[in-house]
Order: C-alpha cells, then sequence, then structure tokens
C-alpha cells in the first residue's frame, strides 16, 4: 500500500531523485551517501529522532534509493519514506556507539554485496552527521574506490521550492506569527525568562488556523540585556527586568519546513542607539528586498543593506541572512547560499531566504528579520506578517 504519511506526491520525490541524480553525473559520482537528515527527508520522506546514531541514504544512478540504519529505526523507514521493505537495511545493533567496531563496516558490506565498492562514492564530508571516523572507515573497508566530497549535491538542489513547500513555510509562518503574538502579550517585568519560554514553546506546538506545530531545529534564542549582545544564547529562570531588551530568534516549524522571524522587545524606554540602529536595519531591509528579485545575486541584497548601515553609521560584520527551509537541529539553515557582499548565487523565483540583519553590540542587541520568498511579482513575499518595529512595555 502507498504510505499516506508521505508529506509529497510520489512524482516529486521522484523529481527530485531524478534532479540529484542529473547532478552526481556532471560530478562524476556513481554513489552518494547521504547523512544530512534534511536531505533524507527531501529524498525519501524519512522522519525520525535518529541522526544520533549512524544512518543513510544511498542513491545509485539506476536502482531505488536505499535507506540504512539502526533496526529499530529501520521500523520507522518502513512508516515514512516510499521506499519498498527490501530497500530498506539496518545493521546489527551493537554497532551503535561501539569502539570496537564502527557502524560503516557494515555499510561497506552492503556497498560490496551491491557492486558498488569499485565505484566512485561521493559523501557528505562537511556536514554534523558524517564523522572522520566513518571516512577512515569507508576508506579503510573499500581502499580501492575513490571517495570524493559531496555535500552540496543534494542541499542545492532544495534551494528552490515546490508550491508544496512554499505551502508548508507560509503555514510554519502563521505560527510564528502566533509566537509572537504571545510573547507581545505575555512579556512583562517580573516574568522569569523559563516561563517566557514556555509560553512561545506552547504557542509553537499548538500552531495555527488548525495546523499543528512541529519542534524547530534551533530553540529560541532569547537572551536579555548585556546577554544580547551573544548572538546565540537560550534562557535561564532569571526574572525580566525594566531597563533591558531581549531578542527572540524563534521559527515557527511545520512538516519540518521553517519560517524564522526574529523581534527584539524592551521594557522601558529603549536607548538612543539601539533606536539609531534600528531606523538604520528597517531602511536597510527595505533597500535589500528591492532588489531580492529574480537575477540578482545574494552579495546584491547585501550591498543595498550595508550601504545604508554604512550611512548611518552603525556596523555589523557578520552576514545578513542565508536560505532556509526544511531541517533537523542543530539548524534550520539550508547551507548552500548567504546574503552577504561577495556571494554570486543567483536569484531564482521560489527560493526563500531568512533576512537576518541582526545588530550585537557590547550593551544590547537588535534582531528584526524577514524570511522571504522570491517571486516574479517585482519583490519578495514575506512569508510572516509580525509588526517590525521594536515592541515597548513598561
Amino acid at each position: 500500500m502507498p504510505n499516506t504519511r508521505l508529506p509529497f506526491t510520489l512524482p516529486e520525490y521522484y523529481e527530485r531523485l531524478e534532479a540529484v541524480r542529473r547532478s552526481m553525473q556532471t560530478q562524476g559520482i556513481d554513489v552518494l551517501i547521504v547523512t544530512n537528515p534534511s536531505n533524507m527527508h527531501w529524498l525519501t520522506g524519512y522522519d525520525g529522532w535518529s541522526f544520533y546514531v549512524h544512518q543513510a541514504v544511498i542513491v545509485s544512478l539506476t536502482d531505488e534509493p536505499l535507506w540504512w540504519g539502526r533496526p529499530m529505526d529501520a521500523v520507522g523507514a518502513e512508516k515514512t519514506t516510499w521506499l519498498a521493505t527490501d530497500s530498506i537495511y539496518f545493521y546489527p545493533d551493537d554497532f551503535v556507539q561501539n569502539p570496537e567496531k564502527h557502524a560503516y563496516v557494515h555499510l561497506c558490506g552492503v556497498l560490496k554485496d551491491k557492486g558498488w565498492d569499485q565505484r566512485r562514492i561521493g559523501v557528505e564530508m562537511d556536514n554534523y552527521y558524517f564523522t572522520a571516523a566513518c571516512l577512515e572507515t569507508l576508506r579503510a573497508e573499500i581502499p580501492d574506490v575513490a571517495i570524493v566530497d559531496a555535500t552540496s549535491v543534494v542541499t542545492w538542489q532544495r534551494s528552490v521550492k515546490s508550491e508544496a513547500e512554499i505551502e508548508y513555510m507560509r503555514r510554519a509562518a502563521r505560527i510564528v506569527e502566533a509566537m509572537h503574538a504571545r510573547i507581545r502579550e505575555v512579556t512583562r517585568p517580573g516574568l522569569r525568562k523559563n516561563e517566557l519560554v514556555a509560553e512561545i514553546y506552547h504557542a509553537s506546538l499548538v500552531g495555527a488556523d488548525g495546523y499543528g506545530g512541529d519542534y524547530s531545529a534551533i530553540v529560541p534564542l532569547t537572551p536579555s540585556g548585556r546577554d544580547a549582545a551573544a548572538a546565540h544564547l537560550t534562557w535561564d529562570d532569571r526574572e525580566l527586568v525594566k531597563g533591558e531588551g531581549t531578542f527572540f530568534e524563534i521559527a515557527g516549524c511545520y512538516k519540518r519546513y521553517h519560517c524564522p522571524i526574529s523581534r527584539t522587545g524592551y521594557l522601558g524606554k529603549p536607548p538612543k542607539d539601539m533606536l539609531k540602529a534600528q531606523e538604520a536595519v528597517l531602511e536597510g531591509m527595505e533597500a535589500g528586498m528591492a532588489v531580492a528579485k529574480p537575477g540578482y545575486t545574494c552579495g546584491e541584497i547585501a550591498d543595498a543593506f550595508f550601504g545604508v548601515l554604512k550611512k548611518y553609521g552603525v556596523e555589523k560584520t557578520s552576514r545578513t541572512g542565508y536560505s532556509v527551509g526544511l531541517s533537523y537541529p542543530p539548524d534550520w539553515g539550508e547551507h548552500t547560499m548567504s546574503i552577504r557582499p561577495g556571494d554570486p548565487s543567483i536569484l531564482r523565483t521560489n527560493m526563500v531566504f531568512h533576512f537576518m540583519p541582526a545588530i550585537w553590540t557590547p550593551e544590547w542587541g537588535l534582531e528584526i528579520t524577514e524570511t522571504m520568498r522570491i517571486t516574479d511579482e517585482g519583490g519578495p513575499e514575506c512569508l510572516a506578517n509580525v509588526p517590525r518595529e521594536m515592541f515597548v512595555k513598561s
């Protein structure tokens, strides 16, 4: 029976597979070992919190892809992928986190059985889920094979979203709108930060418009006051106090598709330099979005934004955005394009970016961001509708 839990149609999965195979052929890759769980999900539908152990989808140029992983997770592969049962492989459980033997010894046995140990094999070297031990085991077990870096083969195929993917991101946008509305409603002096984050999580999982939310790839980032000078702090159990700002970097997530939106709140009267930075950021965002059109580049968006910051005398040294969509922990970015000066990536319709022009100073942090879809209509679609200006409460 067809898997009714698949988030996309079988023709869409087949199109994705063929796009990956074309990329493999262009790069001279015969067999691709896909370990990024986002790429595994995009190709097959596999969805499980099992990326802490070794698992992979193996793609050849002709055969149906294989799912390979832990025995208890093979059941999840049967329930969530479009693959046939005989395309689901698993290694004995005593390979799990065993310093005496590595799971890739078993994977190499699968490759040998398939006759793929004499082919040119691509692996996703630069991702969180493929370790140095994986590579060394492959080299030791199949020494005659050419192993090449294929980190970007699948990931770049995901950069232009299908209409179904865009719809999921719009649903995620409705969820993040509800999350920010709840933040504005409950934020007050004396509220403990952990209690505020509990409200954020509740809104994220209850969802919106009848669609329940998923866990996002990054936990809520909610530092206050001088802690907000650091970009990636989470929360503690201290109370919110007057005279401090807090930025909220959060995302709605639906069927693994994210819509991150950051906003900033202040209890009391914001300092003048913070308000000046906000003015520069808001104007810079408009300038950047004015060139966020098909045919322009990521670098040109950044140039427009940073040009405004320079006019205001506001300094920012980090990039100001990245492509976004489907993801698993620990990051919701796609690790392809960045909105920064010099990035030559050409914008295409239905690419989606987290335009992230945050400013961090030693005294405070300010985050005002948008998730935007590149369109043919003359300008980007901001997926969520959340007031950009800092909200101020006494």
